[in-house]
């Protein structure tokens, strides 16, 4: 995964996919990991940071640590799943238990909220 990451941001960042070594993640990419802060750090912190602090520069990227919006699971699954203004969706490269992973790992260990994990019954609810 981190082999090509780099010059994926590179090439998302001017404008161009047409790398040789950036996957097309529309066409059939899948995360392989199954573990909430493995599939955090191999898809959201490139853009959110390691420690959920967000970054602004070329773009917005909003902090997940401590962010009231973090406290509702859905809002967070919502998003993953369908993403937001810049955010690709991501509801075609993981399946239901691993979007239930990502935002069970950024609410817990970013929001500092202290509840049950996310069940996949529910992200699958999300994608209808």
């Amino acid at each position: 995964m981190k082999t090509f990451l780099i010059p994926l941001i590179l090439a998302l960042a001017c404008g161009s996919t047409a790398a040789a070594d950036v996957p097309q993640l529309s066409k059939g990419f899948r995360f392989a990991q199954q573990d909430g802060k493995a599939l955090y750090a191999a898809s959201c912190q490139g853009c959110h940071m390691a420690h959920g602090e967000g970054a602004r520069g070329a773009g917005f990227y909003p902090k997940l640590a401590d962010n009231p919006r973090v406290q509702s699971q859905d809002y967070v699954a919502y998003r993953v799943v369908r993403g937001y203004r810049g955010m690709p969706p991501f509801a075609g490269m993981m399946s239901d238990e691993q979007i239930a992973a990502v935002v069970t790992y950024v609410r817990s260990n970013l929001g500092h909220v202290d509840g049950p994990p996310m069940p996949a019954e529910d992200v699958r609810k999300l994608r209808e």
